[in-house]
Formats: structure tokens, sequence, C-alpha cells
């Protein structure tokens, strides 16, 4: 299974970057999907995740200015960051939870590489 996430860069105070995390490889289903960031120093915190019926849950601090989705024919999860603050500067890592086949009791957490977001002036 690979993940890979794309959409990072460096843009001003109150601007706008998509984050998309693409799954492929042997996958025969994923429950929760989810983008996660970290900062030197600090340990890797949830941003916001969204689960296969999509329901999402954001984290307080990004409330009213992310917005996760999914598209489940694609294994694509995305993150719209509006607004974006100098403190959303971090590396972003999304994280799926997957089955390779339907006779796989469990899903399996699996991280994707980190993309950094820099928001400067």
């Amino acid at each position: 299974v690979q993940l890979q996430a794309s959409g990072g860069g460096s843009v001003q105070p109150g601007g706008s970057l998509r984050l998309s995390c693409s799954a492929s490889g042997s996958i025969f289903s994923i429950n929760n999907m989810g983008w996660y960031r970290q900062d030197p120093g600090n340990q890797r915190d949830l941003v916001a995740s969204i689960t296969l019926g999509g329901r999402t849950s954001y984290a307080d601090s990004v409330k009213g200015r992310f917005t996760i989705s999914r598209d489940n024919a694609k294994n694509t999860v995305y993150l719209q960051m509006n607004s974006l603050k100098p403190e959303d500067t971090a590396v972003y890592y999304c994280k799926i939870g997957f089955r390779a086949y339907s006779a796989d009791p469990y899903y399996t957490p699996y991280w994707g590489q980190g993309t950094l977001v820099t928001v400067s002036s």
C-alpha cells in the first residue's frame, strides 16, 4: 500500500491550501481517514478525520477553517485549509485504516509521508 500526499507549500496568513492523499495498492476497503500535523519538538496531533460514512471530526483549533472530505472511488482524502494562521505551520500527515482483503478481520493503520505547510508573511 502507498499513500501519496500532496498540496503542501508556503502561503501567507489568511491564505488557503488544499491537501490531497491518495491510497493505492492492495486495498479492499478503507474505514477512517485522517490528517495529523507535527511541528518540531511537538507530538503528532489529529487535525481532522472522516469515517467511511462521512462523519467528520476536527481539532478545536481548526474548526470553521478546515474541511475534510473523501472520494471513496479514488481512495483519496482531502483537507481544505482556509484562513491559515502561522500556528498552522507544520508537517501534515495522512493516515488511513484499511483492509487488504475481504477476509481481513481488522483495519490496519497506515501513515503517508508528510507534506510541509508553511504559513508566513
